[in-house]
């Protein structure tokens, strides 16, 4: 049986709260519970993440399995490290892009453009 750590959604239409949960990573997103070990609503000012540290670290000694949200906000609260960036972090930011173009355009033979017989008789 592989153990999960992942979030459970609660609430009402367009205001999420989530708990956080131990559950069997077969069972449905709502389903059958093993643990409840806090809980995390986004939409408050400020983001309310509340967790029962003494079972977040006995799940995870048991070899309990975050799922990549989870394992953000538990980073958040300092309870664990993150292994891997998540998804959104690959990209690139903007001023990466405009480096690494200038770095381009300084390197690659200059091009002739090409002109208009309209753009030569202005000429």
């Amino acid at each position: 049986m592989t153990v999960k750590i992942r979030l459970q959604r609660r609430g009402r239409a367009k205001k999420p709260v989530y708990r956080i949960v131990i559950q069997d990573s077969r069972t449905a997103r709502d389903g059958k519970v093993i643990d409840i070990i806090g809980q995390y609503n986004p939409l408050s000012e400020p983001m309310l993440l509340e967790v029962v540290e003494e079972k977040v670290k006995k799940w995870l000694s048991e070899g309990a399995q975050p799922t990549e949200t989870v394992e953000r906000l538990l980073a958040i609260k300092g309870l664990v490290t993150i292994k891997k960036p998540h998804k959104k972090a690959e990209i690139a930011t903007k001023e990466e892009v405009l480096v690494e173009a200038d770095v381009v355009a300084e390197e690659a033979p200059a091009v002739k453009k090409k002109t208009t017989k309209k753009a030569e008789a202005e000429a």
